[in-house]
């Protein structure tokens, strides 16, 4: 963006909620274009979420094979949950879903990457977490459907032909499966 362009770009200028759940909210966002008109935006309010990566020292990963409402069919992932404990730091949300659902415990988390889902009508943003130094603790699936989700462990080659076949198609999963792969080859 160029000095002359600073001076014409979309903002927000009014929002009201107009629906609200118990895990997000629907705001109308009118934005002002660069031309001074306003447009009226539909905006999914999402506290977030955090996901995690297992890499076991044998080149295997952790994946969860869970029961997804909004498409109706079971979804492999890797594990993940919401933000939703107040104050609490992603690392440590990391740590407790990934204990939660996979019964996992990691001597090391490394940001992956943060990623939004849906920017063209939604602010959640999911960070990405790998873990490494994996040991076994007790899980402690919370909802309905991670009582009955599957968790198996996968060598990458797998995970990754299971990307390229469309049996992963979960955007959190996808990413974090290619960019372990990239590491893994030393790609940049």
């Amino acid at each position: 963006m160029t000095a002359a362009d600073a001076g014409r770009r979309f903002r927000h200028v009014a929002e009201r909620r107009a629906w609200t759940g118990r895990r997000l909210s629907v705001s109308v966002v009118d934005v002002e274009a660069p031309d001074g008109t306003r447009h009226p935006r539909e905006v999914v309010r999402h506290q977030g979420a955090v996901a995690v990566a297992p890499l076991h020292d044998d080149g295997t990963v952790t994946l969860v094979r869970q029961y997804r409402a909004a498409l109706d069919q079971d979804l492999w992932e890797i594990p993940a949950g919401l933000r939703d404990v107040d104050g609490e730091p992603t690392e440590e949300t990391a740590r407790r879903e990934l204990a939660e659902e996979a019964g996992l415990r990691a001597d090391r988390l490394e940001p992956l990457v943060t990623f939004h889902n849906s920017a063209g009508f939604s602010d959640e943003a999911v960070v990405i977490y790998l873990a490494t130094g994996l040991t076994d603790v007790p899980d402690d699936r919370q909802g309905v459907e991670e009582q009955h989700m599957l968790v198996e462990r996968k060598p990458l080659t797998e995970a990754l032909a299971m990307v390229d076949d469309g049996r992963i198609t979960d955007a959190k999963t996808v990413i974090a499966v290619l960019d372990i792969a990239r590491r893994r080859v030393g790609a940049p």
